[in-house]
């Protein structure tokens, strides 16, 4: 038998920190291979902790959930984090030429390549033309066109603006149901929201579904009216910012769980499944974010 390097555990540190000690041997011997298998346990532990928040913004049905099946969901994203680790191009490449450059390896880079690398915030500045998972289609589109305006968004309310694209993905079904001035031009009015007697802006008059002591009815309603999807964001934000109505929302933005029944309780929709089904847009939301990076 023929004696290598020391083998390392398979899980590494996504599960078992005796695998340190196995890093150390590995890293006397061939310090080439211990960064790369140190670059690929710490993503695995990113990944992990990913899947984990995933799932914290998932409603649970109730009925099966327990602490059996609360440890057995845990180990099946350790092992998911495991196999997703250490692909060609992922994030343990980028952290091994950070490492390897620390260290003064023969595979470090300089600093801008280093920055240029790094895992950027999902969909941030892509530019149109970068591919989206075919998947995707027209979400990947609609993301990537107003992913600027939710950020100016959120950094007016403290919402993610994740969860402000997929407000507005639900409310316009990913922007393909559009509200219609009179003359046919779109409102853009992303978000559903309607004229009170307080707005004195354009106003776009259609037949809308609401819910009328839990039924469903056609009624006519008057929707506020803009010049541009970047109008109906900023418009948003000052409504959930300026009205105490939506202040516990604001509070509690930072879940989806949170954001979701906040906006229902506040009475933004009168649908009584309004935050089960916003709750999953905003999971498609950063999955599709997700494939994007």
């Amino acid at each position: 038998m023929t004696l290598g390097s020391p083998r390392l555990p398979a899980q590494g540190l996504a599960s078992d920190s005796r695998s340190l000690d196995a890093l150390r041997t590995t890293s006397a011997k061939d310090p080439k291979a211990a960064i790369k298998e140190a670059a690929k346990q710490f993503e695995a532990v990113f990944m992990q902790q990913l899947m984990k928040t995933m799932r914290d913004s998932t409603m649970k049905s109730g009925m099966l959930d327990n602490e059996g099946s609360d440890m057995g969901t845990e180990m099946l994203d350790q092992q998911y984090a495991t196999q997703m680790s250490g692909l060609s191009g992922g994030l343990a490449d980028v952290i091994a030429r950070q490492l390897s450059r620390n260290l003064g390896g023969t595979e470090a880079t300089t600093s801008a390549e280093v920055a240029q690398q790094r895992l950027p915030k999902p969909l941030q500045g892509l530019p149109k033309s970068v591919a989206i998972p075919k998947a995707s289609g027209s979400q990947g589109d609609f993301l990537r066109e107003n992913w600027d305006a939710a950020q100016v968004a959120s950094q007016e309310t403290g919402i993610p603006a994740e969860f402000v694209l997929a407000q507005a993905a639900h409310e316009s079904g990913w922007g393909k149901r559009d509200i219609r001035n009179a003359d046919g031009s779109s409102s853009h009015n992303l978000f559903g929201i309607k004229a009170g007697s307080s707005w004195k802006g354009k106003v776009a008059e259609v037949t809308t579904t609401e819910y009328i002591g839990g039924q469903p009815r056609k009624v006519v309603a008057k929707f506020r009216s803009y010049d541009s999807a970047e109008d109906a964001f900023r418009d948003y934000a000052r409504l959930l910012k300026n009205n105490d109505r939506y202040a516990e929302v604001v509070r509690q933005g930072g879940s989806a769980q949170g954001f979701a029944q906040g906006l229902q309780k506040a009475g933004y929709a009168t649908d009584p499944a309004y935050a089960d089904k916003l709750t999953r847009i905003i999971n498609t939301t950063l999955r599709l974010q997700r494939a994007a990076t």
